[in-house]
Formats: structure tokens, C-alpha cells, sequence
């Protein structure tokens, strides 16, 4: 129930306007935002990589209706690759097809992505494209595996709650384009996507298993302890080494595992979010893990009465 309401109130544009003025939302959010600019995400990426965690940075924004708010979107994201090269940083770009104009026009999506994808390879960097709704699914794939044939940097997101991922697991192996699995964070349908956790695990774990065996260089992002257990003893008993894959984590979720992980000898990256366009983010953490709440206000009212 409470997974459904936070899916539905992250469309909810004028409840994100309201919300986003308030000071106290803003500190909630900033539990999983890095800050409002690139300089904040830096800061936060230095401290991650000294640490010994690798970093993909991710500046906020979906769904643009403007082709020149696409075109902003691509030259942040170029700026961000600069960034990366100039300060040495150990971190990847995760971009967002909305935010690059796909839904204004595919051919100006796919001119902002090359621009950006080329420039990331120029700098010897990667880019990972992430999933959206299932409505882009196909489209995305496409996009990917077209733009891999000759920009081998770029990969993708696949998402475990989805009927046909296991298929999509197949071609992009065969392709050997580099996959992200992730259990999926958007309001699905019956119709396409498992509606029970314990079949999304089922396929998730599946999944993992193919990507261990046949993936390129893997990422299994999940913070569920049970999951992460499997992957380990899937990897342990087939002999893969522990440099052939990485876990992915969330900035601000679960840090004791990110830390256990890494103490362990796993490759561990932080997917580390910034920008002022943080709310459909922010509601579609609380929507995974409700809990996420209530730990964060306690935390705030800590805070508050140590000030």
C-alpha cells in the first residue's frame, strides 16, 4: 500500500512543487541527494572514492518537454565528464533518455547520447543508461545496442521485475554490452511486471546467475541482504572471481553493507544523485523501502535535539 502511494504521488507535479520548497523534504531528500549542483557531488565522490568505493554520478531530471532543456541536460552531463577528468575522479555518468529529449523526438535523443557517449570514450569513461517505465523498455534497448556496435562504452539497466528480462539478459550478453540488474522501481502492471516480491527475487536471481556466467563485467545493484548472499555463493561455487562483477548501492542506503562489502574484497560502486529535480528520486526510494522514512526522521529529530 505504502509502495503504491509514493510510486503514485512521485507524478504528482504540483504536490512536487509544494513539497520541494519545504526545508523539512529537502533534508530527507538529501539523505540520498548528494546537493543541488556538481560541486556537491564531487565533494561526496572525493570522500567515496578515498574510501575505496567507485562512483557513477547521476544529475536529476526526467521526462523533459523542451528540446532545450534536453540540450541542457546533455551539456550537465558533459560537464560532469570534465569534472571526472580534470580532478581524477574514479566515477562513471548514469543518464536518463527522458531527460535527453526522447519523448520530444528519438532522433534528438539519440544526437544528444552519441555527443555525450562520444565524449565519455574520448576520456576513456563509460556511460550507463538507465531504465525507465516499461514503456521505454524496447526503445531503449534498441537505442543501446545500436550505439554499442560502435561505442562500446555505453551499457545499460535492466530490470528484474519485468516479464521478459530474462530474454533481454540473453541479447545483451550476446552483444556484450555491459548490464546494470535491478529489481525496478517504477508503478508496473500485472500485465508485464511480477506484482510479488518473492517473484521478482526469483527472477532476480535468475538473472544475476546468467550475468555471472555470460555477462560482461556485470553489476548487481541491490541492497537486500538475502540477494546479495546469493550472488556471493553463485560467484563462490562457479569460480568467479570477485573482479569479473560489482555490487552497485544507493547513496545513503545501507552503508554498514557497502562498507562490509568492500571490507570483504568486493567491488563495491555508489550511484551518487544530484540536482535540484530530487523528488520523483526521493519518492521512488521511500516506495522500495518504506522503512527509509521513519529512519530518516529519527535521524533529523537526533540531529535536532543534539543542535
Amino acid at each position: 500500500m505504502l509502495r503504491a502511494s509514493f510510486l503514485y504521488l512521485s507524478h504528482r507535479r504540483r504536490l512536487q512543487r509544494f513539497v520541494t520548497r519545504q526545508r523539512l523534504t529537502a533534508s530527507l531528500a538529501y539523505r540520498f541527494v548528494a546537493g543541488d549542483r556538481l560541486d556537491d557531488a564531487v565533494r561526496v565522490v572525493m570522500d567515496l572514492n578515498h574510501r575505496g568505493f567507485t562512483t557513477s554520478l547521476d544529475h536529476l531530471g526526467e521526462n523533459v518537454s523542451e528540446e532545450k532543456a534536453a540540450r541542457a541536460a546533455a551539456d550537465d552531463y558533459l560537464a560532469a565528464f570534465e569534472r571526472i577528468a580534470t580532478d581524477r575522479l574514479n566515477a562513471n555518468v548514469s543518464v536518463k533518455l527522458t531527460q535527453l529529449g526522447l519523448d520530444i523526438s528519438p532522433h534528438l535523443c539519440r544526437e544528444l547520447l552519441t555527443r555525450v557517449v562520444q565524449r565519455a570514450q574520448q576520456l576513456d569513461n563509460f556511460v550507463r543508461i538507465d531504465m525507465e517505465g516499461s514503456a521505454y523498455t524496447q526503445r531503449t534497448l534498441d537505442l543501446v545496442l545500436d550505439l554499442h556496435r560502435e561505442y562500446p562504452n555505453c551499457g545499460v539497466v535492466l530490470q528484474s521485475y519485468l516479464y521478459r528480462t530474462l530474454d533481454d539478459v540473453g541479447s545483451v550478453n550476446a552483444a556484450r554490452v555491459r548490464v546494470r540488474l535491478v529489481k525496478g522501481a517504477y508503478d508496473e502492471p500485472p500485465s508485464v511486471a511480477f506484482p510479488k516480491k518473492a517473484e521478482v527475487d526469483a527472477k532476480f536471481e535468475a538473472e544475476m546467475q546468467q550475468l555471472l556466467l555470460n555477462g560482461t563485467y556485470p553489476a548487481i545493484a541491490t541492497h537486500d541482504d538475502r540477494l546479495i548472499e546469493a550472488t556471493r555463493r553463485f560467484a563462490r561455487t562457479h569460480d568467479i572471481e570477485s573482479d569479473r562483477f560489482e555490487f552497485q548501492m544507493l547513496y545513503g542506503i545501507r552503508r554498514d553493507l557497502q562498507d562490509r562489502l568492500l571490507r570483504e574484497g568486493y567491488r563495491v560502486r555508489i550511484y551518487v544523485p544530484y540536482g535540484t529535480e530530487w523528488y520523483p528520486y526521493l519518492m521512488r526510494r521511500l516506495a522500495e523501502r518504506p522503512a527509509n522514512l521513519v529512519f530518516i526522521i529519527r535521524s533529523l529529530i537526533r540531529e535536532r535535539r543534539a543542535a
